[in-house]
């Protein structure tokens, strides 16, 4: 249950917020749920929780604002700039801004991770 409080908090289970697929253009076999955002009262952050499912992808992009990652389980790849990088459960990484990345799951479980940014990236 997601429960709003009289000062402006928010609490719930992530996986109580609706799974909306990535459009096909962006990502393939991929959901976010915004967990937090500006709507919620956030000023500044927004959490999202991605799911790519097996052989799926996000495909290379970039942004002028930095993203904070923790993986929460499965296994994936991750292109920031030109390197790729293996990760898994318990990983955090940082992408800064205007740096192309992008996200794969090669393995064959569910790859399931936080992205935190700046509610200036939210879409309008």
């Amino acid at each position: 249950m997601i429960v709003r409080g009289p000062s402006g908090e928010k609490l719930g289970r992530w996986d109580e917020v609706e799974a909306e697929e990535v459009p096909p253009d962006i990502a393939a076999k991929t959901t976010i749920r915004w967990l937090i955002r500006s709507a919620d009262g956030a000023p500044n952050y927004a959490m999202r929780v991605f799911e790519i499912g097996p052989g799926g992808w996000i495909r290379e992009h970039s942004h002028p604002w930095e993203h904070e990652i923790f993986v929460l389980s499965g296994d994936g790849r991750i292109k920031i700039g030109e390197e790729w990088y293996d990760v898994g459960e318990g990983t955090f990484i940082y992408v800064p801004p205007n740096v192309p990345h992008a996200y794969e799951n090669p393995g064959e479980d569910v790859f399931r991770f936080i992205c935190i940014i700046p509610v200036a990236g939210e879409p309008k």
